[in-house]
């Protein structure tokens, strides 16, 4: 029966041929049948019928012939089709594309028009045809993605997954944000998708580890121009395993990987861990008790200066409320002498010197809390108004520089103080543990536990020489934090210089002791220590000695009792006595800065304790 159709086929097509030209100048649309009695050499009946087009007239697409009669004698010029016409969406997307830019038009790529099918999702035919002219691309196919794609795997990326199908952007400037965004964007829509990684047994430590370092932080904030993506390290389109000798991250070909952007990057320098997780403590150990001691240090201190400052707070209010009481009932405190007479607390060096770690201080928070919490919105509104995280970076190194001059100046003060000062007696070990030094000793212990029992109400408070236990405290955390902060950060400024005898790991570890002894000052300093200095009921909101170096002499008996009784035996009292108080612009412009740096801490700390409270990264 069908060879009997066939046979016939060609004289019923001109049959047709010759009624169809009566029927057009009736104002019929065409038969694509009668188009078929003259192009059936080039376009097969059955391949058309069986396209995506085939339920379409030719003159669907081929709009400009409405005359056969003319067509035929070729009078009607054929253009090229518009597929615009139909394909609003893909056009559209296409118009953006660098494809419309080069006028690579639809018919280059979708050359089987007459013959073209539903693709189905088959990411194998998207392969095969973006290869026919991205030759030097076909690396993908013996890539991880290209073979899995190749074996049925609709899961793996394939070209249209990472450029989509129409709307392929330019990736010319390499350096562009746009480009540098890319390089991390396409694999995140993919390897982040649990259900879709745990479907093909892929694990997403990979994403998480990379947007726990450096380089993920500052895509998250948006700036990927300024750190290494996904492809910078495992390239674009030849993704190999790591047990592959042709992969970029092979052991034998990690030097030259990092020397893209690490120029004297060492194999020792390759012993770092990209992907490593302080919580794997099978495969990471160094960095799981790195970040266990950190995490001990941190929850230790704050547990037990916390509980010491709630319990101050408490009891400085119980005393204010004593005092207010008093002087209600007419019981006037113990009249002191020219009370209000300024003795000489600090020298201009020491404020100097405090003016700087305030500044370098809150520069290092404002500059490095923000990549420390990259997933908050509040991070990313600050790295902006500073320009960028390159901006950040530099005011951070700049602060950083004047933390290592006021560290540096400490300890040539310390150093004086030991052994050059005249004024100071004793050898060096009395000088060491005397009353005047910042090292703490066996009173220390006597005042701690007068102030517990104050706190408790079993004892009157102490009162102190010339430094209290947290004062100390204050002045030895300088010390440990510019061995672990300053320490870790000079490995971090410079890499490459560290890494040519450090093994990579160690910029891990640098990482975790980095960011957890920033959290820990930070909150300290924002915390505990403006309450011990700024926030206790009896100097509530501010104590001013640290910028005029000046206090009363009521104040300095009440508070540092044993130091004035220690210099009236010595009868040096007058001797500290100052002559005239600071000036009237000095302390409105001082004490406006002191306002600004403590509401600048506060803020920060009310972020902080948000981003844990909203399940922030740190």
């Amino acid at each position: 029966m069908l060879q009997n159709i066939f046979r016939f086929l060609p004289a019923l097509l001109i049959v047709i041929g010759l009624v169809g030209p009566a029927a057009a100048e009736q104002g019929m649309a065409i038969d694509p049948a009668t188009c078929l009695g003259c192009h059936s050499n080039k376009i097969s009946a059955a391949a058309f019928a069986a396209s995506v087009h085939g339920k379409n007239a030719c003159t669907s697409c081929h709009v400009e012939i409405t005359d056969l009669t003319r067509h035929m004698k070729g009078e009607v010029k054929v253009a090229k089709v518009a597929c615009e016409r139909c394909h609003k969406k893909e056009t559209a997307e296409h118009y953006n594309s660098v494809h419309a830019q080069n006028d690579i038009r639809c018919a280059q790529c979708h050359t089987d028009i007459h013959t073209h099918t539903y693709w189905k999702k088959d990411k194998r035919k998207v392969v095969a045809k973006c290869i026919q002219c991205h030759d030097k691309e076909s690396v993908y196919q013996q890539s991880i993605h290209g073979k899995a794609v190749a074996a049925g795997n609709q899961d793996s990326a394939a070209c249209n997954d990472c450029h989509n199908l129409h709307e392929i952007k330019s990736l010319k400037d390499r350096n562009s944000h746009e480009t540098r965004e890319f390089h991390t964007k396409v694999c995140m829509k993919c390897h982040a998708d649990h259900k879709m990684m745990q479907r093909n047994n892929v694990t997403t430590v990979a994403v998480e580890s990379y947007m726990a370092s450096y380089h993920g932080k500052n895509y998250r904030l948006g700036f990927p121009e300024k750190v290494a993506g996904c492809a910078d390290c495992h390239t674009a389109h030849s993704v190999l395993p790591a047990k592959d000798p042709n992969s970029s991250v092979n052991s034998k070909n990690l030097v030259k990987t990092c020397a893209q952007c690490h120029t004297r990057a060492t194999g020792l320098f390759t012993k770092f861990y990209a992907h490593g997780e302080h919580n794997d403590r099978e495969k990471y150990p160094i960095l799981f008790y790195t970040f266990i001691a950190m995490t001990g240090l941190l929850v230790s201190t704050f547990a037990v200066f916390w509980v010491h400052t709630l319990l101050w707070m408490f009891r400085g209010f119980v005393e204010n409320r004593e005092k207010a009481r008093a002087l209600m009932e007419g019981h006037v405190p113990h009249h002191v002498p020219e009370a209000h007479a300024q003795y000489r607390r600090f020298n201009r060096i020491h404020i100097f010197l405090h003016l700087l770690v305030i500044t370098s201080f809150l520069g290092l928070s404002l500059t490095g809390l923000p990549l420390k919490f990259s997933d908050q919105q509040w991070a990313k509104i600050l790295m902006n108004i500073y320009g960028g995280s390159a901006n950040a970076g530099l005011i951070h190194r700049i602060c950083a520089g004047i933390t290592f001059v006021y560290f540096g100046s400490a300890l040539y003060m310390s150093v004086h103080f030991l052994f050059i000062r005249k004024d100071i007696k004793g050898n060096f070990l009395q000088r060491l543990f005397g009353p005047d030094s910042l090292c703490p000793n066996f009173r220390d212990i006597r005042d701690v536990t007068g102030m517990v029992r104050w706190f408790l109400f079993r004892g009157p408070k102490p009162t102190f020489e010339r430094w209290t236990y947290w004062e100390k405290f204050d002045f030895i955390a300088v010390f440990w934090g510019m061995f672990a902060i300053g320490g870790s950060g000079l490995m971090l400024w410079f890499p490459e210089i560290f890494g040519a005898f450090l093994p990579g790991w160690m910029f891990n570890v640098a990482t975790i002791i980095h960011s957890d002894e920033a959290l820990l000052a930070t909150g300290f300093i924002f915390s505990v220590h403006f309450f011990n200095t700024h926030g206790r009921p009896e100097k509530f909101p501010m104590d001013f000695v640290i910028f005029n170096g000046q206090i009363s002499k009521e104040e300095m008996i009440e508070e540092r009792g044993d130091q004035w009784k220690r210099y009236e035996e010595a009868g040096i009292t007058e001797k500290f006595r100052a002559k005239h108080t600071s000036g009237i612009m000095y302390d409105f412009f001082v004490k406006g800065f002191g306002f600004l740096a403590l509401f600048t801490g506060l803020t920060l700390l009310f972020l902080m304790i948000y981003a844990f409270i909203a399940g922030g990264s740190h």
